[in-house]
């Protein structure tokens, strides 16, 4: 069997799920890997075959999507180019993590393309949705990627189809202590409105991990250090809370380690308002943005001990094997498939 498995290549999330699919697809036949997006701070440890520019969100600075050089990176003929380039004929199964390439030739060449990310699980009927509603966002979140059959991950189980998160190995395998200092991750903002917010909480150590800085530095209460997976997850096992965006990968990670956490949504992005929302809904602190309106609702989170106890078994072999068990058919006792 031939698999086409694509990946975002837009935050880390995608990558961190993708390192612990990857194995169990291998075992299934011939395992073609693409990935597209230039905002990943984390390498992927096996071979890619099409590395493209695919359609990249930029993180900005003061709590958003920064759509102008959104906009201005975006190559849309590349984009076309690369949608026309790349052959999906021969594929026997076509999985895309909210990956568009893979997704818009697959519908060019009528072939069926199976969905698998976070994305397509905040769409779903049973999915807490903000109150707010964003027509705009949702509409983008729709046809971005729009996959033919859908298997998502979310922070609760939904239904056969939406799944626990599946954590990474060097998570699962980490010693969890607390030494009292508290992790952040906040791309979307930069360092200098971090520090003016978290220095007015004296009393706390905040380690920082930034998308902003090449150098590691201090001031006040406040470590601001360039992303590293390897010393983040180290602070983020030892930490006593964990202040950061409502993107999937690092919240479920939290959750896992049974870590106090504190989500800020970016401005503007669809999904991780629907990521909000549901963490909300299970019992997390959410604040809009990080301003100086909220410094008093970060010092009552830092002050109080709201674990949310959650159930995240090791999915990722099970989902694999439903998702080729569904969409491929063997033809002999040999590895040939045949798409239903």
């Amino acid at each position: 069997m031939k698999i086409l498995y694509a990946i975002q290549g837009t935050g880390n999330g995608h990558i961190t799920r993708a390192i612990e699919i990857i194995p169990h697809l291998q075992q299934k036949g011939n395992l073609d890997i693409l990935v597209s997006g230039i905002q990943s701070d984390i390498e992927l440890p096996f071979p890619v075959k099409y590395k493209l520019s695919g359609m990249s969100f930029i993180f900005g600075k003061k709590g958003g999507i920064d759509f102008w050089k959104t906009f201005v990176r975006l190559n849309s003929g590349k984009l076309l180019k690369d949608i026309k380039a790349l052959t999906v004929k021969d594929y026997d199964l076509i999985i895309s993590d909210f990956e568009p390439v893979s997704v818009w030739a697959s519908i060019r060449a009528k072939k069926t393309c199976i969905g698998l990310s976070n994305q397509v699980a905040t769409l779903h009927p049973l999915a807490p949705k903000p109150k707010k509603e964003d027509l705009m966002g949702k509409l983008v979140l729709q046809n971005y990627a729009p996959t033919h059959t859908n298997y998502g991950f979310h922070f609760k189980s939904l239904d056969e189809t939406i799944f626990t998160p599946i954590i990474r190995k060097a998570v699962r395998e980490v010693i969890i202590t607390n030494e009292g200092h508290y992790t952040v991750y906040l791309p979307s903002y930069d360092d200098v409105q971090i520090i003016n917010r978290l220095k007015k909480i004296p009393t706390i150590e905040w380690q920082v991990f930034s998308k902003h800085s090449k150098k590691a530095y201090k001031i006040f209460n406040v470590s601001i250090a360039p992303i590293d997976s390897e010393l983040f997850l180290k602070s983020m096992a030892s930490c006593k809370g964990v202040l950061t965006n409502a993107g999937f990968g690092t919240t479920s990670e939290a959750l896992f380690l049974k870590k106090k956490l504190l989500v800020i949504p970016m401005k503007k992005q669809y999904e991780q308002h629907c990521n909000a929302a549901m963490l909300q809904e299970m019992g997390v602190a959410v604040i809009k943005k990080l301003s100086k309106k909220y410094i008093e609702a970060i010092n009552t989170w830092v002050m109080g001990n709201d674990i949310i106890e959650v159930d995240y078994p090791d999915n990722a072999k099970t989902i694999v094997d439903l998702i080729v068990a569904n969409h491929t058919k063997k033809t002999s006792k040999s590895t040939k498939t045949k798409k239903l």
